[in-house]
Formats: C-alpha cells, structure tokens, sequence
C-alpha cells in the first residue's frame, strides 16, 4: 500500500494519496487522518470504513495542505504515548514503512527498523510543508523560537577603526542587517573596558549564546572598530565596540567614535567585571553626557532638518544600564537594602563633580558569579523593560538610524593633531571642533568640525590682536556705526561713481580714496595740498579681527591703479591690432611678391600648404621653399640648408621636407638665377634681415612689459612666476596657453576658466571686470 506516488519515494513532495485501499485501491487523494485507523484515507474509504457503529465515533481530522501525520510508534498502538515521554512532545512522522504500515518518526524507525528483516523494508518519506513548521512551531516554548529566530543572524563591521563607515549606502544597510525597510527598530550598545566581555554579553543577553559577536581569549582585542547585528526577537539593532584602555594607534579617533554611537542608541550597557565600580565609568559617564549636549544636541536637531526625517532624532541621550559582575564583593546596595542603587549611583556622580544630564535614565544591574557562567538573565529582563519604554525614545525605521550615522561621521571626523589632544577628559572639544588656529594671535576655532562644508565661517570667543606681519585690521564707517550701522569700507583707487580713466586721473591727482555705500566718497588721500590727516582718526573705525589659514589679509593694497592703466592699453593695442590685422595682411603679401624671386609662387595664389594641403587661415603665416619656390606651412618646412643652385648659400635656408630630402639633385643650368633674379634675390635677403631685426625689438620690448606687469600687480595677485597652472582645470600654462588673474581672488587662471565679467567692489573694482568661475557663482556683492 502506497501513501505516494513514485515520485515521492524519490524524494519529491507531492500530494498525500489514501493509505486504506478499501474502496479506491490508493489511488484518490486522502481526505482525512484516522487516530484510531491509524492512516489516511479518501473520502470513498473513510465513508465506508466508517460505517459500522463501532466504528462511528473514530477521530477524524481534515488533512490540511502540507500536511504530515504524527509518528505512530510515539502514540502507541492505542494513541498510548510511549516514546513521546522521553522526547517530551508529540513527534511528526518522517517515514510511513509500507509493509507494517505504520507512519514513524526518526527516532522511532532507528528503533524498530534498524536491525533484522524490517531494515529492508520499503518506505516513503514524507515532506512538512509550510503549514505543518507553522504547527511545528506553535508546539514549541519561548526559548526554543528564539533560537530559531536567531540561527542566521550574522554580524558586520559596522565603522572601522579609523572612522570609516563600511556600508555603501542606506540599503546595503538594510541588507545587511537583514530586516524589512519599513521595520521599526531600536538601538542597543555596548561599552566598557577591554576583556570585559562585551561581545559574550551581547551573544548570552540577545542572541541565546550564539558566537553572533566574535570573542577571543587571546590578549589582542577580538573586536576593532564598531561592528552591528540585528536581533529579529526584540527588534533591535546591536551594535558591539571597541574596548577603552585596549592598545590601539588611534587612541582620540576611536574615543570619538564611541560618542557616535552613543548618540545614534536608545539604550546603553556599561559593562564591567570589577569589583567595585571605578571612577573611569562615573568619569566617561559624565565627559560623555558633556561632549553629547556641547556638541551633538544641535548636531542631530540639524541632521532632522537637513535630511527631511520624518521621525525626529531625539536630543536627548539614550538610557544606560551599569551592568556589574562581581566574584569576591557584594553589588552595590547590598548592604544597605532601604537604599536604591540607582541612588548611591547618582551621589558618586556628584561626588566626582560629574554630571549626566544628557542621558534619560540610569539603571544599575549588577550579578554576583560564584560559579560560571555568568546569569545574564536579570541583564536580560532589564533591557527589554527599557526597550518597551517608548516614552523618550520611539522607534525608527533603519534608514533613519542610518542616515543620523552618516551625517555625525561627516561632520565629526578627520585627524587630530597630538598638540590639541587633552588626556584630562574622556571627550575632550578638540575631539569635535574645528581645528584650525588664528595665524595672528593662535586661539582656536570653536565652530565644529567641517562647518566650512556648509559655508559657516571660522569663529573664535576670543579679541585677535593686531600682526603686521598680516595687516588684519577693518575699517568701519565711523558715522554709519554712530547710526547703529556697521558697514565695512576699504581703500580703493577711484570711486564707483568715476569711469575707469576718470578714476584714474582723479587718483593720480588727489590720491586713494575710501568710499562707504551709504555715505558715499568719505576721504581722499591727497584731497589738499597740505595737512591731509589719517582716515583711522577722521572717518573711520579700526578692528581687529582674526586671520584663519587659507583667507586673505583685510587692508591690502587694494590700489589697483597702475594694473588698470595696463589693462586699458592691453585693450587699445589689442583692439588696433585686430583692427589692422586685414589690411596689414594685404600690404605685406603684395610687398613680399614684389620682392620675391620670379621661381616663387605669389602668395595670393597660395591658398594651402603643398604637402599637407591644409588651408591658410588670415592669421596663418606662408612659408615659400627656398629650393623649390612653392608655399608651406611651418610645419612641413622647418628644414634647413643650403640651396647655392637658387643663390642661397653659404648659410642655411628654409626648404620643405621634400627638397631637404633631394638635397643631391642637382638643377638643370635653364633653372639657374638670371642676373634680373639675382638682383631680386638680394632684394628678398635685405626684407628677411629687416624682419628679423624688427622682430629681435618687439621680443627686447616683451621683456620689460613682463617687468611692469609684475609691479603693477596688486598685492593680493599671486605672482607669475608662481603660476604654472590654471587653478581650476589645471591646464599648464605655455606660450600657446596665456594666463589671466582673477580680480577677486588674485588666482591664476586660463581665460576658459575666467570669462565672466563682475564688478569686484571689495577689491576697488567697481566696474565689470574679469573674475573666475568660482568666485563668478558666489552670491552678493564680491
């Protein structure tokens, strides 16, 4: 008698077929499952089995899809239980032998089909379906479904020690943890000192003693960088770190990092195995609850903003549990059972001048180990007590725990040089402010770290005081700040009122001037002949204010006169130039024709270059060969050498690639120079030596142009020769590649990078003038 067909002896699930044979001959599906017949039957066989009066009152029960019937041997032949009192539960059946015909489970079939005849008796093997693990389960207790919630949790390193998050993005965050996008989950982690046994504590307290979390009892730390794992039981991300007074390189980044993940957790463990508790944990308790209000408060008020989260971060700190294992001393109240831990805690706190406002809640769990292991079962029942508390910490979804660790991580983070480093405190400000140091008066920024990502400037509680060295004074309007106003002015050369040549007449006669935009033009330098006094004591205020790297002074020589006098006559011979370029063009070709020899080609007929054919341009130069007459571009005839069959020799000549090449062909006496030729071959040699000299004076003239040019530059242009490269795409400047300042900024650029035209007022360019890209998209006045 068969339960299966074929298929299923071979191991494939397929529908369940009528055990009896009594009407069907097993071929129709089975309908019901009989205790008392002990097998499955269709509903022919089960209505004409069912028949007789004795037999009337058998428990049937409807077969479900997926359905496999409970072991037979384990119930009896009875429905006695035999087996099920070593086992403790009714045991589904894993085989029904088709020669006793009975279904047995696998103990059962090791029992009685081990040995003898029936090891040889076919069976078939049955298959549970999704809903029978569904009843499988609903059989077992509590512990054993966590366990098997747990079995393929797996943990991942979360941050490296150097700060470095190692997840891509927000859903290989997900992903890694396992959990469903819209899952709202808590956070729990864990802090103390190394070999304290943070990572057994979190495998015993959330993970049934599964190794989730690596443990080592070698003397190197098992656990580097901060590492993260999801608890399906309780919904709760776990998150392990690394131990303090471990040996590491990286002491004050991995002291930080800690901080981090305090502050994206809903609840804390401190975990230590010390007798008695020590300061270091009333002392991190406390810098941390500091550091986290300083620093973090606005920080993850900020990241709600910014990231648009639908779910606020809460601003205050997460609930710790001061978990305490002891061996040889009582926990703490023992001895004085009126007084609550959490109490004693809180007058330590104060004692030691440390104050932990930051954090909800503070519970103290402590067990004592007579004998290992350690119980974490009272660690347990606390946690999910505080985790079921949502009334300052609610769950959120994973993609926000993510995003609120992404945004502290770009904030807080970079090196920390070791003169800023302060071992007095756990979190000292140099951990999460700004590094840098005033150049004049070297006090420290207290923005915090990167804010110039987010275009906030340097700051400092501080006064600076004044260094010539960098000429940080201000000048403010003395009568706009009698108003109420404070209006910065600086010395220009001309008014903004003036055009650029008025300006410059005005300058050189009466001097630099100072102009303030409510107020107007509030001094000039040389307004009189004599008894021109100083703006500091007439119309203006002087502050001092502090010079950050990387930012220009205040009061430089913004007198730009002399370079806008080398702009303006850049322009007017540019202009001319351009102007006279056509016609220019047209002279010298007719006066070179009518010098060159007769066997050249005239340069009106010559519209591309002989040998690469490609066309003349009216700013492109003709060359003619000297051997063969015909026109070349430079290129393709850079060649040099004597032609003395054409009358050019001794000295080398310019020929094309063709006639240097042929040097040994000699010319035939017909093509030899006439007299008359001569004649205009010494009229083509006079012309060359003119050209040459002119252009020995023009490059003579270039030299001390490059002189003026770097005198007349104002003072917060970077020099020339420190210019090799366009500041922006980095392209090296060449002959071919010209380089041009920027009037805001003073960088070099080509003139791709530096097209747009601006008024630069700051700078004493109030009229549109040439400014970078960068400096181009920045809003306001420059």
């Amino acid at each position: 008698m068969s339960a299966h067909t074929q298929t299923a002896e071979k191991g494939q699930n397929t529908t369940l077929l009528c055990q009896e044979s009594y009407v069907c001959s097993g071929t129709d599906e089975a309908i019901f499952e009989c205790d008392e017949c002990r097998s499955l039957q269709c509903q022919r066989c089960e209505e004409e089995l069912h028949q007789p009066e004795r037999l009337r009152n058998h428990e049937r029960t409807r077969i479900r899809p997926g359905h496999v019937p409970y072991c037979d041997s384990c119930k009896g032949a009875n429905g006695n239980i035999m087996h099920a009192s070593m086992t403790g539960s009714r045991q589904i059946a894993a085989v029904r032998c088709q020669v006793c015909k009975i279904n047995l489970c696998v103990e059962c079939q090791k029992r009685t089909h081990a040995g003898g005849n029936r090891r040889k008796h076919p069976v078939t093997v049955y298959h549970a379906g999704k809903a029978q693990e569904q009843e499988e389960e609903e059989g077992m207790d509590e512990e054993t479904k966590r366990r098997k919630m747990t079995e393929k949790v797996v943990s991942f390193l979360l941050v490296d020690e150097t700060e470095e998050i190692q997840v891509r993005n927000e859903e290989d965050f997900i992903k890694k943890l396992d959990c469903s996008p819209e899952q709202h989950l808590k956070v729990v982690s864990i802090f103390g000192n190394t070999g304290d046994g943070k990572s057994h504590t979190l495998n015993h307290t959330f993970f049934c003693g599964r190794e989730v979390f690596k443990t080592s009892p070698a003397q190197e730390s098992c656990t580097v960088g901060v590492w993260a794992a999801y608890d399906p039981v309780r919904k709760v991300v776990v998150i392990d770190t690394e131990g303090l007074l471990g040996a590491t390189v990286n002491l004050s980044q991995r002291t930080r990092l800690l901080l981090k993940v305090l502050a994206i957790s809903d609840l804390v463990i401190y975990r230590t195995r010390a007798d008695r508790l020590h300061n270091d944990l009333f002392k991190f308790l406390g810098d941390a609850s500091e550091a986290y209000l300083k620093h973090f408060t606005k920080e993850l008020k900020a990241t709600t903003a910014r990231c648009g989260l639908d779910v606020p971060l809460s601003t205050l700190g997460p609930g710790v549990i001061i978990f305490h294992e002891t061996v040889y001393t009582k926990l703490l109240g023992s001895d004085h059972p009126s007084e609550v831990p959490e109490k004693l805690i809180q007058d330590r706190f104060r004692k030691l001048s440390c104050f932990p406002e930051a954090f909800s809640s503070i519970h103290y769990k402590g067990t004592r180990t007579y004998n290992p292991p350690t119980d974490f079962s009272g660690l347990r029942r606390a946690v999910e007590q505080q985790l079921e508390n949502n009334t300052t910490r609610s769950p959120r979804q994973p993609g926000v725990i993510y995003k609120a660790l992404k945004a502290l991580s770009d904030r807080f983070s970079g090196e920390i040089p070791d003169d800023q480093m302060a071992h007095s405190s756990f979190f000292p400000d140099e951990y999460f402010t700004c590094s840098s140091v005033c150049l004049s008066c070297g006090c420290g920024c207290k923005k915090s770290m990167n804010h110039a990502k987010e275009g906030v400037p340097h700051e400092s509680k501080s006064r600076c005081r004044y260094s010539h060295q960098y000429d940080n004074r201000v000048y403010t309007c003395k009568a706009c700040y009698e108003r109420g106003m404070e209006v910065s002015v600086v010395p220009k050369t001309s008014a903004s009122t003036d055009s650029p040549w008025l300006g410059l007449a005005k300058y050189a006669w009466s001097g630099y001037v100072i102009e303030c935009p409510n107020c107007g033009v509030v001094y000039r330098s040389r307004q009189y002949w004599f008894g021109n006094q100083d703006p500091v004591n007439t119309v203006v205020r002087t502050e001092i204010e502090h010079v950050w790297p990387g930012t220009d002074g205040f009061l430089k020589d913004n007198n730009n006169a002399a370079q806008r006098l080398l702009d303006g006559m850049n322009f007017m011979a540019q202009s001319v130039s351009e102007l006279s370029l056509g016609p220019t063009k047209a002279v010298t070709s007719w006066l070179t024709d009518q010098i060159a020899p007769a066997y050249w080609k005239p340069n009106s007929q010559i519209l591309s270059c002989k040998k690469c054919s490609t066309p003349f341009k009216d700013n492109d130069t003709k060359h003619h060969c000297r051997a063969c007459g015909e026109g070349f571009c430079d290129g393709c005839s850079s060649k040099t050498r004597p032609v003395p069959e054409r009358g050019w020799g001794p000295a080398p000549v310019r020929v094309c690639d063709n006639c240097y090449e042929n040097r040994g062909i000699q010319l035939d006496v017909a093509e030899l120079p006439s007299d008359e030729e001569g004649g205009t071959l010494i009229a083509r040699k006079v012309g060359e030596a003119v050209q040459n000299t002119l252009g020995a004076v023009v490059t003579a003239m270039d030299i001390p142009l490059g002189l003026v040019k770097d005198a007349a530059r104002p003072a917060y242009w970077v020099p020339d020769h420190e210019i090799l490269h366009c500041h922006n795409c980095r392209k090296e400047f060449s002959i071919k590649l010209s380089k041009h300042h920027c009037r805001a900024c003073g960088q070099g650029f080509c003139d791709e990078c530096s097209h747009d035209r601006r008024a630069v007022p700051s700078r004493g360019w109030d009229h549109p003038v040439r400014v970078c890209f960068n400096c181009n998209k920045k809003p306001g006045d420059l």
